[in-house]
């Protein structure tokens, strides 16, 4: 994908009706021009795209990850990235809520069976249902392996009340992935996932959302009260750690990284197309040694990325993701892509200065980029990750790379 055009690269990997392959880019592409109509109002409102949702729905894009059989696009994980790296471009909030929601769709088609399944993908592949997930719980920080909420059995259901400090989209959600402790454990390491429609629930938007950056993802707290069939439970009770190692983690990771490194690839090529315009050229000094150089570590820093990815991604297809030196990768994927990244846009607002690179109204919009950015160490903590990979370096003195 070229950082000098906003041209989604070709995607055909996807099936329709019967199998028949559809050419992703046009639908991407009418759900980036939708987002980019929108971006810069639901930064400053702190709001949801809903508009750009209302495309996602429209194109069924929701649905890229489940099968054709299924009723979906019949997508794969490479789809997702390329999609997601367009999307970012625009508005990283937009990405981000994507990438997640496509997660979320990977765990029920890889993990779920039966009459959840039955009921719930053609739904997905439809575009009806757009999954917010909660894995959040007070006083854990972002531990995904362990819930203090218990699940409650009862004739056949599952009793929920679950408090929820961060859910992104949580409050336009028509379906949550529930992360709480099993039925009848007392210990807060066996979770289980569960699915609840929202016709299921009573949902409390508690507090309100005024955040930094990321302000479109509308990431507020939730209060979620309900019964649910017990047929909801994706997967085993108490072996969500099993859909972490295999879909939840490499899908966050991957899709984190193309959402970061989509809205990087963004603020260079709107830097490169002021810099270069009749408009903007005379106050510029194109032959600057600082700029070219400047310009030059930023790309050098997204290829980086982007050469990361790709390899990660191939890895995650073709590799046992529970093997330590996978972990490593794909954890190392995450820590590099936010931090480079980030590192790429500030440099950018460094070379083109005040005007262009800091104020809120430049049509460049590094200021937003920059300011959605510094969420992507915190998005489950670098620090955190950096314990965990230390750990597992440990184990390996071979020094053997994925």
């Amino acid at each position: 994908m070229s950082v000098t055009s906003t041209a989604p690269a070709p995607v055909t990997g996807a099936a329709g009706p019967g199998g028949v392959p559809l050419p992703l880019g046009p639908l991407v592409e009418e759900v980036a021009e939708v987002t980019a109509a929108h971006a810069r109002r639901t930064d400053i409102e702190a709001v949801f795209p809903v508009e750009a949702l209302e495309s996602l729905r429209r194109t069924r894009l929701l649905g890229l990850l489940v099968p054709a059989a299924d009723g979906g696009l019949g997508g794969h994980l490479g789809d997702v990235l390329t999609a997601t790296r367009r999307l970012g471009r625009e508005d990283m909030s937009l990405a981000m809520v994507f990438a997640m929601h496509c997660q979320q769709v990977a765990a029920l088609v890889q993990h779920a069976d039966g009459t959840l399944r039955e009921e719930l993908l053609p739904r997905i592949g439809a575009g009806e249902v757009y999954l917010a997930s909660v894995t959040t719980e007070a006083g854990k920080g972002g531990a995904l392996l362990t819930a203090g909420a218990p699940l409650e059995q009862r004739a056949g259901h599952l009793l929920l009340d679950r408090f929820a400090p961060i859910v992104t989209g949580g409050a336009h959600a028509d379906g949550f992935l529930v992360t709480m402790r099993a039925p009848g454990s007392d210990s807060e390491h066996d979770v289980s996932l569960v699915y609840a429609d929202r016709s299921q629930l009573e949902v409390a938007c508690a507090g309100d959302w005024d955040p930094h950056g990321m302000r479109a993802s509308h990431s507020g707290a939730l209060h979620l009260r309900g019964t649910v069939p017990g047929h909801q439970v994706v997967g085993e009770h108490g072996r969500f750690r099993d859909i972490v190692t295999h879909t939840f983690g490499p899908l966050a990771h991957l899709g984190w990284s193309a959402a970061w490194l989509g809205t990087a690839e963004g603020a260079l090529a709107r830097t490169l197309t002021m810099l270069r315009s009749g408009r903007t050229r005379g106050g510029a000094l194109l032959d600057s040694e600082l700029l070219l150089t400047r310009l030059a570590r930023v790309r050098h820093r997204l290829e980086a990325v982007a050469a990361l990815l790709a390899r990660t991604l191939d890895t995650v297809l073709h590799q046992d993701v529970s093997r330590p030196r996978v972990q490593l990768l794909v954890n190392g994927l995450k820590v590099t892509a936010s931090e480079q990244c980030h590192a790429a846009v500030q440099e950018l607002v460094d070379a083109v200065g005040l005007r262009h690179g800091y104020l809120r109204d430049s049509p460049v919009a590094l200021e937003r980029a920059l300011r959605d950015l510094r969420s992507a160490s915190l998005n489950f903590s670098n620090d955190r990750l950096l314990l965990a990979d230390g750990k597992l370096t440990l184990l390996d003195a071979e020094v053997r790379l994925a």
